[in-house]
């Protein structure tokens, strides 16, 4: 006869993960994301960053991000530097630097976004120029 497999541990369930789908789209005057997943350790986002609009400038402390370009013609700001990306490209940001994303396009910049760090709260956002009045 076969031993019953052990029951698994309880964990709290209270992140989504990509098989929890569906996910819930988050509207911005930039356009929108969608949370993928929402582990300890990381979060993916698929942002969609509308025709000629752009993210404020901002900067996180708790966390970094990498950027990897979907589809769709955009200008990254990265510290002092500006970097054009397009479909295929990718560009990371550590934890602290200004950064923000255009649509230079004329159709939606798709982007995935994988964040990594400690904390990865919307409330960790420092906006330094915004075009919508939301900086602080």
């Amino acid at each position: 006869m076969q031993e019953k497999p052990k029951k698994r541990k309880s964990v709290p369930q209270a992140r989504k993960t990509i098989s929890d789908g569906p996910w819930v789209e988050s509207w911005r005057p930039w356009g929108s994301f969608t949370v993928l997943a929402d582990e300890m350790d990381h979060k993916v986002k698929r942002l969609v960053v509308s025709a000629g609009r752009r993210m404020s400038l901002q900067r996180h402390r708790f966390r970094t991000e990498h950027w990897h370009v979907v589809s769709g013609t955009g200008l990254v700001t990265r510290g002092k530097k500006q970097v054009k990306v397009e479909d295929g490209s990718s560009v990371d940001i550590p934890a602290g630097m200004l950064h923000r994303v255009q649509n230079v396009g004329r159709k939606d910049l798709v982007i995935i976004e994988v964040q990594r760090g400690e904390y990865f709260g919307e409330d960790d956002i420092e906006r330094i120029e915004d075009d919508f009045g939301r900086a602080r």
